[in-house]
């Protein structure tokens, strides 16, 4: 005769059943890049977009855009400079970079030239034309067009953290400054708050 050991197999089954509820499945969905997707409350691509369009937008708006274009009777050039990473995330700077170079470039209100890193990489390309391409082709240093002004800053955050709920605050400070009088020409100021809550699961 066979024995059952009920405790034993109520064991078994409750073993089964907190199996069941950790198992995790692996879920892939593509969505439209315009779309908020803010799933840890960290800095991301929607941010740096929004900030960017806003910021750029506020800056070209104010009255030193006018001010050059009637005084030397063109676009002014505008350059991005080192944006700083003050917060407490790793934030990818150069994709916020890359949204202002894009937003400036787009605008058609400014000339736009490139930045520092790229500056080297044009640089070389032109020594290398000087070297190896015909003469008819080769583009002659000295004829780079010279930034009238720099737009730079800081992203900056402060943490508020408490029971599982936790607050992010965002600042992001902008400035063009005149690169011949170093005179801040535009100061511009973006906030974010960001409250994050987890919520603990009970089987």
């Amino acid at each position: 005769m066979i024995m059952i050991d009920r405790g034993r197999i109520g064991l078994v089954a409750l073993a089964v059943v907190l199996l069941a509820g950790c198992a995790q499945e692996t879920r892939i969905t593509r969505v439209d890049s315009e779309v908020v997707t803010d799933l840890s409350g960290r800095w991301n691509d929607t941010d740096s977009r929004l900030v960017a369009e806003s910021m750029v937008k506020e800056a070209l708006q104010f009255p030193w855009l006018n001010n050059f274009s009637g005084s030397k009777h063109r676009q002014p050039v505008v350059v991005v400079g080192t944006i700083l990473n003050s917060s407490h995330e790793h934030i990818n700077v150069g994709t916020f970079v890359s949204d202002l170079e894009r937003e400036l470039t787009n605008s058609q209100k400014v000339t736009f030239v490139a930045g520092k890193g790229d500056r080297e990489e044009l640089r070389t390309e032109r020594k290398e034309q000087a070297m190896y391409a015909r003469e008819d082709t080769q583009k002659a240093p000295g004829k780079e067009i010279g930034a009238d002004y720099m737009m730079k800053g800081t992203i900056a955050t402060i943490l508020d953290e408490a029971d599982g709920t936790k607050a992010v605050f965002y600042q992001v400070d902008l400035q063009m400054v005149d690169l011949e009088s170093n005179a801040k020409v535009w100061y511009g100021q973006k906030k974010i708050k960001k409250v994050v809550e987890k919520k603990r699961s009970i089987f």
